[in-house]
C-alpha cells in the first residue's frame, strides 16, 4: 500500500512536471502572429508633392506623420510608368523578365501580366492571409484569369484599366470610351458619382472593421489619384477641396493638390480604423508612388519632382526615384531617413520575409531581394545595383550601381529631359507642423508614443530634402552618347561625367548589355477592336472570355444586313 502510494505520487509529480514544462515553453516561446500588411500605392505622385520631402505647397499631414514615425526611403526606386511598376511589385521581377518593360497595358489589348507568374497575394495566401485590393489593377483584364480575384485576392472594388474619371468612372482610352468600376466581377453601376478616392477609403475601412483579427490581412490600397482622367476633366476633385486650396494660383496645380489632399485624408481614415481594431501594433504599412510625377502638363497633369530631373516615363531621377516610406512597430531603427538602396521589386521578398515565409522556397529567378532585416535595423542593404529599365522599342535604358548611374538613350526624343517645377515653398516657417500632430494619423501614432517631437520632425524633413549644388548644367544628349552621373554628389543629374570616367562608363554599359541578354521580348500586342466597350454595354470588359459569342452575334448582324 505504501509502495502504491509512492508510485501514484511519483506519477503525479511527473505529470505536473511535464505540464509545467509545456506551459513554460508556451509562455516563453509564443508563436508570433504574422503582421498585417497595408500597401498604399499612389498613382503618378511626384517626389516634391509630399511635405516630408521639403515642399510646403500641398498639405499631406497624415502621410507626413506616418513617414516621420517610420522610415523615409530616400534612395527608393520605382519604374518610370504604371504597368511595369505594378508588375515588379506583384512578381518581384524586373519588367524585362516578364515582358512588361514597354509602355502600359490597354483595355483592348489581348494580354495581361503572364499567368505563369506567381503574385504576392498568392504567396501570402499560403500563409493564411486574407487579401483585398481596392482601386486600380492595370495588370490585365483580357480574361477573368488576368483579373485580381483570379490572382490571389479575395475581394476587389475598383477598376481594371490604367485610369478613369473619379466621379463618373468612365475611361477614355485609344478613342474608345466605357465604364470601368467593378465590385468583384460585377460592374458597379451603383457607385456612379461616388468619388473614387472615397470609394477606396470606405472599402478599405470596411474591410478592416469586418476583419477576423485571428487571421493576418493584406490590404492593397491602389489609388487612382493623382493620375489624370479624361479630356473633359483631367484633374477631377471635390469642389470644396479645391476651394480650400485657393492659395495655389495655378489652377491645374490646385486641382492636383485637391486630389492629393483627398488621398492624404483617406490614409488618416485607414490608420484610425486599424487603431480602433487594435491592429496597428502588429502592422506593416508601406506608402509608395508607382512612378515619378507627370510635371508641367505631361499627360495633362501638374505633379512636381523638383529638383530632380525629368518626369514620368523618363529614366532620369524624376521619373524613377519614388516618394516612399515604411512604418511599423516591428522596425527597431525608426524615425529616420534611409539612404539604403531599394527597388520596388524588393517588396515581394521583403514583405514575405516579414510575414514568416520560408525564403528558401522563393524562386531563384527573382530580381527583388529581401531588405526586411536592414529596414528593421538600419544596416546597409545587399542591393548595390538597380536596373531602371531597358526598352529596345523606344531605345532607352538606365542602370545605377552604387552611386553611379548610366543613361543610354531617352524617350520622347529628349523633349522631357529637363528640370520642372513648381519648386514649392521649402521654408520651415511655412510648414504647418501643428497639422502633423492634429491630423488623425498623428493622433493615432501619438497614442503609440511613436510620433517624434517638432525639432526631430524638422531635422528629418531637412535630411529628406534633396539639395543640389548651384553650378553649370553640363548638358548631355543620351541620344548621341551615354551619360554618366555621380548620384551621391549630383542627385539632380547636372554634370555628365562620361568623359572623365570612361572606365566606369564601360563597366556600367557592359552590365546593361548583360541584363539585356536576359530580357524576354516585350509582350505588347496590337489592340483588338472586339474589346471596344461599345460591344460590351459600354463597359471595359474581359472580352477574351466571350469572343466566340461575339463572333456569332456579329456574324448574325452581318447576315441580316
Amino acid at each position: 500500500m505504501v509502495w502504491c502510494d509512492f508510485q501514484l505520487k511519483r506519477m503525479g509529480y511527473f505529470i505536473i512536471t511535464v505540464a509545467g514544462l509545456l506551459i513554460a515553453q508556451c509562455t516563453t516561446t509564443p508563436s508570433k502572429p504574422a503582421p498585417n500588411i497595408v500597401f498604399i500605392l499612389a498613382d503618378d505622385l511626384g517626389w516634391n508633392d509630399v511635405g516630408f520631402h521639403g515642399s510646403s505647397q500641398i498639405p499631406t499631414p497624415n502621410l507626413d506623420a506616418l513617414a516621420y514615425s517610420g522610415v523615409i526611403l530616400n534612395r527608393y526606386y520605382v519604374t518610370p510608368i504604371c504597368t511595369p511598376s505594378r508588375s515588379a511589385l506583384m512578381t518581384g521581377k524586373y519588367p524585362i523578365h516578364t515582358g512588361m518593360q514597354h509602355a502600359v497595358l490597354y483595355g483592348m489589348e489581348p494580354r495581361g501580366l503572364p499567368l505563369t507568374e506567381k503574385l504576392l497575394p498568392q504567396y501570402l495566401k499560403e500563409l493564411g492571409y486574407k487579401n483585398h485590393i481596392y482601386g486600380k489593377w492595370h495588370l490585365g483584364s483580357y480574361t477573368r484569369k488576368h483579373t485580381p480575384l483570379e490572382r490571389g485576392f479575395d475581394s476587389h472594388v475598383g477598376f481594371w484599366t490604367g485610369h478613369h474619371h473619379m466621379f463618373d468612372h468612365t475611361a477614355v482610352e485609344t478613342n474608345a470610351w466605357g465604364l470601368d468600376m467593378r465590385r468583384g466581377f460585377d460592374v458597379a453601376y451603383d457607385l456612379h458619382g461616388y468619388y473614387t478616392t472615397h470609394v477606396i477609403r470606405d472599402e478599405s475601412v470596411a474591410a478592416i472593421r469586418a476583419h477576423n483579427t485571428s487571421q493576418p490581412m493584406f490590404l492593397y490600397v491602389s489609388h487612382a489619384a493623382t493620375h489624370s482622367a479624361n479630356p473633359y476633366d483631367f484633374l477631377p476633385a471635390p469642389d470644396e477641396t479645391v476651394e480650400r486650396l485657393a492659395g495655389i494660383s495655378n489652377y491645374s496645380r490646385r486641382k492636383f493638390a485637391a486630389m492629393l489632399t483627398e488621398l492624404d485624408q483617406s490614409i488618416g481614415a485607414i490608420i484610425v480604423a486599424l487603431s480602433e481594431r487594435g491592429m496597428l501594433d502588429n502592422s506593416i504599412i508601406v506608402f509608395s508612388t508607382d512612378n515619378g510625377g507627370p510635371a508641367e502638363g505631361f499627360n495633362n497633369n501638374a505633379a512636381s519632382n523638383w529638383p530632380l530631373r525629368g518626369t514620368k516615363n523618363t529614366l532620369w531621377e524624376g521619373g524613377v526615384r519614388g516618394a516612399g516610406c515604411i512604418w511599423s512597430p516591428l522596425i527597431e531603427e525608426k524615425r529616420r531617413v534611409s539612404h539604403q538602396i531599394m527597388h520596388i521589386s524588393d517588396w515581394l521578398p521583403t514583405l514575405l520575409d516579414a510575414a514568416g515565409y520560408d525564403m528558401n522556397m522563393l524562386p531563384s529567378n527573382l530580381d527583388g531581394i529581401s531588405v526586411w532585416p536592414q529596414l528593421r535595423n538600419g544596416d546597409v542593404t545587399r542591393r548595390h545595383e538597380i536596373l531602371h529599365n531597358i526598352d529596345d522599342i523606344w531605345g532607352s535604358a538606365a542602370l545605377t550601381v552604387d552611386d553611379w548611374k548610366v543613361v543610354k538613350g531617352t524617350n520622347y526624343e529628349g523633349k522631357w529631359d529637363a528640370w520642372y517645377g513648381p519648386a514649392g515653398d521649402h521654408d520651415t516657417k511655412s510648414y504647418n507642423l501643428s497639422s502633423i500632430f492634429g491630423c488623425p494619423t498623428g493622433k493615432a501614432l501619438s497614442k503609440l508614443k511613436m510620433l517624434p517631437p517638432e525639432e526631430e520632425i524638422i531635422k528629418l524633413r531637412r535630411e529628406a530634402t534633396v539639395q543640389c549644388a548651384n553650378g553649370t548644367r553640363n548638358k548631355c544628349n543620351p541620344l548621341e552618347s551615354p551619360c554618366l552621373f555621380d548620384l551621391f554628389n549630383d542627385p539632380c543629374e547636372f554634370e555628365n561625367l562620361a568623359d572623365q570616367y570612361p572606365d566606369i562608363l564601360e563597366v556600367l554599359l557592359k552590365k546593361l548589355s548583360d541584363y539585356n541578354a536576359t530580357a524576354v521580348p516585350p509582350g505588347n500586342l496590337p489592340l483588338d477592336s472586339r474589346g471596344d466597350p461599345r460591344f460590351w454595354g459600354y463597359t471595359w470588359h474581359n472580352f477574351g472570355d466571350e469572343l466566340a459569342m461575339f463572333e456569332v452575334e456579329h456574324m448574325t448582324e452581318s447576315v441580316g444586313e
